[in-house]
């Protein structure tokens, strides 16, 4: 899924491109995409673009007369820039976004259809959409540390949820914790004092990096390439290959669709954390540590 960086950098993009410039239409493939009825589509149409911004995960575009249009591309959507009215593909693509110099055509890979599309009147629509979390970069110390102990729950879920941090999705929150060298399952509220600063210094250090990144991939064209799996991250997306700090082997938790990746030897003082399937499957004989793990390959 797209997460702060990304959707960062395709708001950039988007703004070059139609930022002063006449919305059209709407051309809709899929109808399941659109999820308000009022107001109608049409009256949206030919309206000249005042604002975009991000909210959460998702892009929000201003037209005249404080109408919204907001696209969340969830997991598997994704934005490409083609020419003033390119025909929209047969398969996986449900919208096509017809600007006066261009159309924003809206993809969508694999079989479930997850992305959406709201319509607006005014900010206090538009608000219904904001889950609440704060802005992991510009956040304050205290407005930070207040977020995440507003509730007891393990760092990774804190750092994935959108009522605490605004645009931190699966593939960042590894990273970040990677970085700060935290324990995915560590509780928030039993987070020593030393180590919010750390986290948050992580934080902003991995978002604003990736940004930057991602702005220099594309370089000033419009993103093609977001994708949650680059081979430039440290952990993400890398079970069983050796970790860039101390070269252990990355490792996995397996829940549901997703995963967290880490390493055991930077993050959890060596120990491996339970696998749901895996130690379900193993019981006792669960390795509770690196060493275990290198005696358990050896027989």
């Amino acid at each position: 899924m797209p997460e702060l960086p990304d959707i960062t950098v395709y708001i950039e993009a988007l703004e070059a491109r139609i930022l002063n410039e006449t919305y059209e239409r709407t051309r809709l493939a899929s109808p399941f995409l659109l999820r308000t009825v009022d107001p109608p589509m049409s009256e949206l149409e030919n309206r000249r673009v005042q604002s975009l911004k991000r909210v959460g995960k998702r892009i929000a575009v201003e037209l005249e007369g404080d109408l919204w249009f907001v696209i969340h591309l969830m997991i598997a959507g994704r934005l490409h820039w083609k020419k003033h009215g390119a025909p929209i593909p047969k398969k996986r693509a449900p919208a096509a976004f017809d600007f006066s110099n261009g159309t924003l055509l809206l993809t969508e890979a694999g079989t479930e259809r997850r992305a959406s599309l709201h319509l607006f009147r005014g900010a206090t629509g538009l608000a219904s959409l904001d889950a609440g979390g704060i802005d992991p970069i510009k956040a304050s110390p205290k407005a930070f540390r207040e977020a995440l102990i507003a509730e007891n729950h393990t760092l990774k879920r804190s750092l994935t949820d959108p009522r605490v941090f605004s645009g931190i999705g699966n593939a960042y929150s590894d990273e970040i914790l990677h970085r700060a060298q935290l324990s995915p399952i560590t509780l928030t509220q039993k987070l020593p004092a030393e180590d919010f600063v750390r986290l948050q210094a992580a934080i902003r250090e991995v978002m604003t990096e990736w940004i930057d990144r991602l702005r220099a991939e594309s370089k000033g064209g419009f993103p093609e390439k977001v994708t949650a799996f680059r081979p430039e991250m440290a952990v993400h997306g890398k079970y069983g290959e050796p970790c860039p700090r101390c070269g252990e082997k990355v490792q996995r938790i397996r829940y549901a669709s997703n995963e967290t990746n880490y390493c055991a030897r930077c993050q959890t003082g060596g120990k491996l954390l339970a696998d749901r399937a895996l130690s379900r499957l193993l019981g006792s004989d669960w390795p509770r540590s690196l060493e275990e793990l290198e005696n358990l390959k050896r027989r």
